[in-house]
């Protein structure tokens, strides 16, 4: 049986008569870094807010860590480390500095806690830098040392990535996948940044319009993602005669871009239909088994729903 550190059940959140998360299950199991993948405006950031109690849900339930979170906040709440919007901390203070008012407020502030997610995060190096004169990437991996300082269980983080250079995705994204991997911390991560998503989760939540329409593990995703066949030709038309008298037809089986025949059917017999090309005299310049990426996917599996 799952062990999910997040379940839901039909949860909901109206704000002046608009729907803007509807009836929401849930399911992020222990271990696990889950992708909630969504346009601008999907729902996202205020199911988020539902999970950590920054808002109230209109209807439905809510079990962080298997319990009801109204009965018991202290416990919950004290496994779990988020980033909600941009972090904010003083400008003119070190990373340490920061971290260590934090912890204090807190009561918990231990040097060598804060130098340990400070190596963490690979901003160790940087002990006498202020706050303001950090890169973005730099920023947002201070805001997830604050977020993990109290070794959660649990870590929310909505659209870190968002802004950041390639170089600094990858630094998140690296990081990410080792707070999951080495220390076991459950991840939810919410982004509009497909590649991102698809690089870094193990499950895949897709919301569109305040609706989650389904929940794909990676493996179960690759294998549902539309694969094709790409044959750059020098005939054309000769080509799409062959295609013809094989009853393959345009639009189902096979689309026209310039030079270029893409196949989405018969690919077994893709090897076949590069001989014939070769033996009516087409020259093939390209021949290549491709696979739609994840925006291709979220565009089509948006749009059937």
């Amino acid at each position: 049986m799952a062990d999910y550190v997040i379940k839901t059940n039909q949860l909901s959140k109206i704000y002046s008569k608009n729907k803007v998360v509807n009836s929401v299950n849930m399911h992020v199991e222990r271990g696990k870094i889950y992708g909630l993948l969504g346009k601008n405006g999907a729902g996202k950031t205020t199911t988020m807010c539902m999970l950590l109690n920054l808002t109230y849900p209109s209807s439905g339930e809510i079990f962080l860590f298997g319990k009801n979170p109204k009965k018991h906040s202290d416990e919950i709440y004290s496994k779990i480390g988020s980033i909600i919007e941009t972090p904010g901390f003083y400008e003119n203070l070190t990373a340490y500095e920061n971290l260590k008012i934090i912890s204090k407020i807190r009561g918990d502030f231990d040097p060598y806690t804060i130098n340990s997610v400070l190596k963490m995060v690979n901003l160790d190096q940087h002990g006498s830098k202020q706050f303001k004169d950090f890169s973005l990437g730099m920023k947002q991996r201070l805001g997830i040392a604050a977020a993990i300082m109290h070794s959660p269980e649990l870590l929310i983080l909505d659209e870190p990535i968002n802004g950041l250079d390639p170089f600094g995705i990858k630094e998140i994204r690296d990081l990410l996948k080792r707070l999951s991997r080495e220390f076991g911390i459950t991840i939810l991560i919410s982004s509009h940044i497909l590649s991102e998503i698809e690089n870094i989760a193990d499950v895949i939540g897709f919301m569109d319009d305040g609706v989650l329409i389904e929940e794909i593990s990676k493996e179960d995703l690759h294998d549902r993602l539309n694969k094709f066949v790409e044959f750059e030709v020098s005939d054309i038309d000769l080509a799409l005669n062959i295609f013809k008298v094989l009853e393959l037809k345009e639009n189902e089986d096979f689309t026209v871009s310039g030079s270029t025949i893409y196949l989405y059917t018969h690919l077994s017999l893709r090897d076949k239909f590069n001989a014939l090309f070769v033996n009516a005299g087409i020259d093939v310049g390209k021949v290549n088994l491709c696979e739609e990426n994840l925006e291709e996917f979220f565009t089509r599996f948006v749009s059937n729903n």
